[in-house]
């Protein structure tokens, strides 16, 4: 007579396919969880560690002092 909880045989639970069979599962797990982890983590960028050194130290743009050329849509064209 089967005990309440007991679904599978002791001797199938020992044999090496059902043990290779739980151990891929608990692999699967393992790597389930550690997607889903990632997955709700913000995302990291190594530029943000690393980069400071392939940034330029001098801009490149055509308007070197920020001042480029006036929006078409400003607040003193709308007055």
């Amino acid at each position: 007579m089967l005990s309440l909880g007991v679904l599978f045989s002791p001797a199938l639970l020992q044999s090496a396919w059902f043990q290779t069979l739980a151990g891929f599962v608990a692999i699967n797990t393992v790597m389930y969880v550690a997607l889903a982890v990632t997955k709700i983590l913000p995302k990291v960028y190594l530029s943000d560690w690393y980069g400071s050194r392939l940034r330029r130290s001098e801009t490149r743009s055509i308007h070197p002092d920020g001042s480029g050329p006036p929006h078409a849509h400003s607040d003193a064209t709308l007055q």
